[in-house]
């Protein structure tokens, strides 16, 4: 008879265990971590005690990552309302850098934007071609080691250091108008696999902060990207 036939057998007949009770009392199997026998009933007991220990375990894990969200989802509230305080672009700026690099703990943070303002701001660095088409393509925030070289001379004097990279482009319907980066020199900080749901959110709080103190009208393209031949992008509503 195969085990699985054997199995079968006794879930079909449930009786089994209290018909036999004394008998299977006296069977000895061998004890995974130190070799020794043990009656059935105690390794039964061995069993589902380990099960209640990784149960409780992956509770522990799903507490510590609610208590962590929610922690996030406080300081993006505490971020958001500094936007919408915020009067002017460089006031914008200046509490998007101090929430992140103060609260978020992000070290290091670079934002270009491509719209008509007469704001005098590193911001409105002129940026190239390959910057554009990378807005274009990040329909969903980006996290991991890679980025243009153009992007990591942003961070000056410290571009070769950093390791991980979190990216997103700044968009009013459906066309990019800027694009946001943070960077760090924790190759954990941002990888692959985690989560861009507050990144996402940052995005669009931010997007809609910076076209609140922004004239619309069309962004405003260098001349080597224009020269380049991109499409001409219609008015910014």
């Amino acid at each position: 008879m195969q085990a699985q036939e054997v199995m079968q057998w006794l879930q079909e007949n449930p009786g089994f265990f209290e018909d036999y009770a004394d008998e299977i009392a006296d069977i000895f199997v061998p004890h995974s971590h130190n070799g020794q026998a043990v009656s059935l009933a105690e390794r039964q007991l061995l069993t589902l005690r380990e099960k209640n220990r990784a149960m409780e375990m992956r509770m522990a894990e799903l507490l510590q990552f609610g208590e962590e969200n929610d922690v996030i989802s406080d300081l993006l509230q505490k971020l958001a309302v500094g936007l919408m305080q915020a009067n002017d672009l460089p006031g914008i700026v200046g509490t998007l850098e101090y929430h992140l690099k103060e609260r978020f703990l992000v070290p290091h943070v670079a934002l270009r934007l491509w719209l008509p303002a007469d704001a005098q701001l590193r911001e409105f660095t002129p940026v190239g071609e390959a910057v554009y088409k990378l807005a274009n393509n990040l329909v969903s925030p980006y996290c991991g080691p890679y980025v243009t070289d153009e992007v990591v001379e942003w961070f000056e004097g410290v571009g070769a250091e950093l390791k991980s990279f979190a990216l997103f482009a700044l968009r009013t319907s459906d066309q990019p108008f800027g694009i946001m980066v943070l960077a760090s020199n924790d190759p954990d900080r941002f990888f692959p696999d985690m989560g861009t749901l507050y990144l996402q959110r940052l995005s669009e709080l931010l997007a809609a902060a910076i076209r609140r103190v922004v004239p619309s009208g069309p962004p405003v393209l260098s001349a080597e990207v224009t020269d380049a031949g991109l499409p001409v992008i219609d008015d910014l509503p």
